[in-house]
């Protein structure tokens, strides 16, 4: 009997179970430094409440991300919340059913989408024409010029004046590797992106018709004499050997981190893994054609957003909305912006960071910023878009990669580009 109460009293000691966060997935393409940034923004909102619980998981690059989102989708196993790069934007705009759109998703939170909070372009780039926000601008960037300040003095060239025009940038390279302070003048990640895409914005020419797709289904324009003569002259730097092609996305970082490369155009959210090589770096002006009449324009962002998928329950979302408000907070934004170098989605973040010394003791961090932010955008500069532009994308580098290895000049990739992209455009838009 004795042994009997013993038990049940340690029973009754034992601690009452708490109530199971619900936990909200969260599939990223962040790798490196930026990996570090997401879980930690994860770790803090999950110590900040108990009732959820975001559990990011890295599922590769951006179009990884994005093919295995569709795949997990069409098998009934979608996440709770998708990274996805910009240029999916349109694939998941014409996904009905597959989203639940952010604006929704808050409202089911209890509270509303004030895009007045948020910086225009960035903004503008993810939600309908109506204004209604369709996914959260979790990181944007802009693509900036990043150059390794002991290869610029071994070479001979100022260190303190990065170069700001296109034949500037040539020069610089050529010099970097005629004077064998590197053996390689120049990289670039993202030649679709940041040579194609913001090369069309930052030079206000057209990337494609209706507004660059913006408007209606586009035709591609990117076999402009302006482009012509840009990819003439990369391509001509490759076979001289000053240009050095490292691959479709941001493999390219590697060549500068290790020392290869004097000169990178990268994007702003390389940032990160730059600071972490510990290399002797400083930023320029992603550089614009001196020839280009309204050159530099602004450039339009990249990087990535959020989006929920559709079909979870009612306390799914109310999570959802509860970790969108956290990404939303001042700290939060001042937090992801200065450890990453993607640009803060609110307003009030970029000024408490104007508020403080940041830009002061970090020269060049507020440059995307004001690259996207110093002009209003014009029909050639306010983004791109179209159904399938990942596909485009794949065309693009297709001829681009035959152009480097000395198979096509640049008109003929160009033009090919073009043919193949808009035959690939009317198939998509069921044409």
């Amino acid at each position: 009997m004795q042994k009997t109460v013993f038990w049940l009293a340690g029973l009754m000691a034992l601690p009452v179970a708490a109530e199971a966060k619900t936990e909200i997935s969260w599939w990223h393409a962040m790798s490196g430094a930026n990996a570090e940034v997401v879980a930690k923004i994860a770790g803090d909102f999950n110590a900040s409440q108990a009732d959820y619980e975001v559990k990011p998981v890295f599922k590769g690059t951006y179009p990884e991300t994005l093919n295995a989102g569709i795949a997990a989708f069409r098998a009934g196993q979608a996440p709770d919340i998708i990274q996805v790069f910009d240029v999916g934007t349109g694939v998941m705009m014409g996904a009905e059913g597959a989203i639940m759109p952010v604006a929704q998703v808050l409202e089911k939170g209890g509270t509303k989408f004030d895009k007045s909070q948020y910086l225009p372009g960035i903004v503008g780039y993810y939600s309908t024409p109506e204004g209604e926000m369709l996914s959260f601008p979790y990181n944007s960037s802009s693509p900036i010029l990043y150059y390794n300040k002991d290869i610029f003095e071994k070479a001979g060239l100022d260190v303190d004046n990065p170069p700001k025009t296109w034949a500037e940038v040539w020069a610089a390279a050529r010099k970097i590797k005629e004077s064998g302070a590197a053996t390689c003048g120049y990289t670039s990640t993202w030649l679709t992106w940041i040579h194609t895409e913001n090369f069309a914005a930052w030079n206000n020419v057209s990337w494609g018709t209706n507004e660059n797709g913006l408007a209606g289904t586009p035709e591609l324009k990117i076999d402009g004499p302006l482009f012509v003569k840009h990819f003439q002259e990369l391509a001509d730097l490759s076979k001289e050997g000053v240009f050095v092609y490292g691959g479709r996305t941001s493999e390219a970082k590697q060549n500068f981190t290790s020392g290869e490369c004097g000169i990178l155009t990268e994007s702003s959210g390389g940032l990160g893994d730059i600071v972490k090589s510990g290399m002797n770096y400083g930023i320029g002006q992603l550089p614009y054609d001196e020839t280009a009449e309204a050159a530099p324009q602004n450039t339009t962002p990249g990087g990535a957003s959020l989006w929920v998928m559709g079909g979870k329950s009612d306390e799914t979302y109310k999570g959802v909305a509860a970790f969108f408000q956290y990404l939303s907070q001042t700290d939060v934004q001042q937090y992801l912006h200065e450890q990453s170098g993607y640009l803060p989605v609110t307003l009030a973040a970029y000024e408490a960071t104007k508020a403080t010394d940041f830009y002061q003791k970090n020269p060049g961090r507020e440059t995307p910023i004001l690259q996207m932010m110093g002009k209003e955008p014009t029909e050639n500069s306010k983004g791109v878009r179209a159904p399938n532009l990942p596909q485009l994308r794949d065309i693009q580098n297709e001829e681009y990669e035959k152009m480097l290895s000395g198979q096509q000049d640049a008109a003929t990739a160009l033009k090919n580009a073009v043919t193949r992209g808009n035959a690939a455009i009317k198939e998509a838009a069921g044409g």
